[in-house]
């Protein structure tokens, strides 16, 4: 079978869903489908690598430092190309894991059946998490027509530009309603999560019938060892993340018990002055962007990692490598956290927002020895692994592949 992934960014380029999007190309070439790769290319790689399988084919659809959302939208020249034209034909299953919405009417003018991934909530939210912050609470919003007052903030709370703004604003709050009527023109739909489907559906009951639910594959992470007694956060200074949350829950357990708890938190690049000091009073230890081995020192020092989430992530892989390092768990009870612990001793779960919830879990940890924390780590990893493997992950893949075909 000949499996066509169209994606905005592959690995490792990008985040979770990227790290999904590889683990499925990878697996599925190891279970001897042949797949080829066509996505962005950054200045760093090669235009063309198709000595193995998956063959990835990278083209140069954006400059450098831009946006990759839609940008198969912005260059119909490249998306009606011939050698577009040439890898639809080729397909048997056109595989689209994020955004090139567009390329799907290209797919089904030659009669190839679409299978469209889903790693957030773009059918039913231009801005893909679900979120009003604006009003602080999750969206309840059900038309296609995206507020332009959420969409504005949300803008605004990453750091854009007015120009940027604006303009995103207009087009997501307007242009935003066609994206759930593309979505409806793919043959099958995959979830991350019974969560996520459930929000889904609910919101666009015409997705129902063809709808699944597969988990994404698991990295192949190795148990580390805990050296220290610190814990972890890397979500950097989102607020979506929960770093809001966090840092109320900090300043609550130094005014309840005057005690300072040391958390290492990643994604603040450069952050210095009484910002960096006030963080650094609360037990934050700041780190920028890890190499691998930066991050696995940081592992050792850490006891337990901490998901303090608002939005509900389909399927967070910061959980995922959590487990599988053999950690304890603090996370937000939403999305598919849940669905991801069911099982597993060593997690707390809290309210969203519940700051002080959060910071008696945190002690809660704390209080544990280092050798409890240790054992309690791995049978989380040993029910993770019991529930979820590859290979069932990939089996459910290739019968939806078989049964469009």
């Amino acid at each position: 079978m000949n499996v066509l992934f169209l994606s905005e960014l592959f690995y490792p380029h990008g985040s979770g869903a990227e790290l999904a999007t590889y683990l499925y190309a990878r697996l599925l070439s190891e279970a001897n489908l042949n797949v080829v790769v066509v996505t962005n290319r950054l200045p760093s790689d090669l235009e063309v690598s198709r000595k193995e399988n998956p063959a990835i084919y990278r083209l140069p659809l954006f400059k450098a430092g831009g946006s990759v959302k839609y940008s198969i939208l912005q260059r119909f020249d490249v998306l009606l190309s011939s050698f577009m034209r040439r890898m639809v034909k080729w397909a048997d299953v056109v595989y689209i894991p994020r955004l090139w919405y567009s390329a799907i009417p290209l797919a089904k003018a030659y009669g190839k059946p679409v299978i469209l991934h889903l790693h957030d909530y773009i059918p039913i939210c231009p801005i893909s998490n679900l979120y009003d912050i604006a009003k602080g609470a999750i969206c309840n919003h059900h038309g296609l027509l995206c507020p332009p007052t959420c969409v504005y903030v949300f803008e605004k709370n990453q750091g854009r530009g007015f120009t940027g703004t604006i303009t995103s604003t207009a087009l997501n709050s307007t242009f935003g309603r066609y994206l759930g009527k593309s979505v409806r023109l793919s043959d099958a739909i995959i979830c991350v999560s019974n969560a996520q489907r459930n929000i889904i559906v609910n919101r666009m009951r015409s997705l129902s019938k063809k709808t699944h639910v597969i988990h994404n594959p698991a990295p192949e992470y190795s148990r580390v060892g805990i050296e220290g007694d610190d814990f972890g956060y890397f979500g950097g200074p989102s607020s979506l993340k929960g770093f809001n949350s966090l840092c109320y829950a900090m300043r609550h357990t130094y005014c309840t018990n005057h005690k300072v708890v040391n958390i290492h938190a990643t994604k603040f690049p450069g952050l210095v002055g009484h910002l960096a000091a006030f963080l650094g009073s609360l037990g934050f230890i700041l780190h920028g962007k890890l190499n691998s081995d930066q991050f696995m020192e940081l592992y050792r020092n850490i006891r337990a990692v901490i998901v303090p989430s608002i939005w509900p992530e389909p399927w967070p892989y910061v959980v995922v490598e959590a487990i599988l390092r053999g950690r304890f768990v603090i996370a937000s009870n939403i999305g598919g956290i849940p669905e991801q612990v069911e099982g597993c001793e060593a997690t707390i779960l809290c309210e969203t927002g519940d700051h002080k919830r959060l910071a008696e879990a945190i002690e809660s940890v704390r209080g544990l020895s280092r050798e409890t924390v240790d054992d309690l780590g791995l049978k989380n990893r040993d029910a993770f692994l019991k529930r979820f493997s590859n290979e069932a992950t990939i089996r459910e893949f290739i019968s939806v592949c078989e049964h469009l075909t």
